[in-house]
């Protein structure tokens, strides 16, 4: 066998593309990218504003702000998807009376009967990954802690 075959693997290797964690994450998120965009497509929403309608089905009514923090978006990217989102009649975007600076989300009728037809999303996604729940649950909690790690040592 040549050394060609079997690249050493001491720390003075050539950084190689396939084993690099970045690119094994950020490859496997196209692949999710295009699971979803085909089960959401049913939907009529993107990935992003798929993620807006998860956090407000868990709870209406929330703050632009409240929305960024939880999504990792900033305000100058979550405006405009969320201006898209209201033209399309699935939220309504009104000043908190409290502090007009505040711009409080909330889904609008069918924002909320939206969630019934999205409850195959998870289901489609678990079917293309081919993994067990328990695979996917232990991939899911490992990614979690990573991002912890992550944005504490940015």
């Amino acid at each position: 066998m040549d050394s060609k075959d079997n690249p050493p693997t001491t720390a003075h290797a050539p950084l190689l593309l396939r084993e690099q964690l970045c690119f094994a994450l950020y490859s496997a998120m196209l692949g999710m990218n295009k699971v979803y965009r085909k089960l959401l497509r049913k939907l009529g929403v993107t990935y992003p504003q798929y993620l807006v309608l998860l956090v407000l089905w868990e709870q209406d009514q929330r703050t632009v702000s409240q929305i960024g923090e939880l999504l990792y978006l900033d305000s100058a990217t979550l405006t405009p998807l969320l201006k898209r989102m209201e033209a399309q009649g699935l939220v309504a975007r009104t000043r908190a009376r409290s502090d007009e600076r505040q711009v409080i989300v909330s889904l609008t009728e069918s924002g909320h009967e939206l969630k019934r037809a999205a409850e195959e999303v998870p289901r489609g996604v678990m079917c293309a990954s081919e993994c067990t729940v328990e695979e996917l649950v232990s991939m899911r909690d490992q990614l979690l802690v990573l991002r912890e790690r992550l944005f504490r040592n940015a």
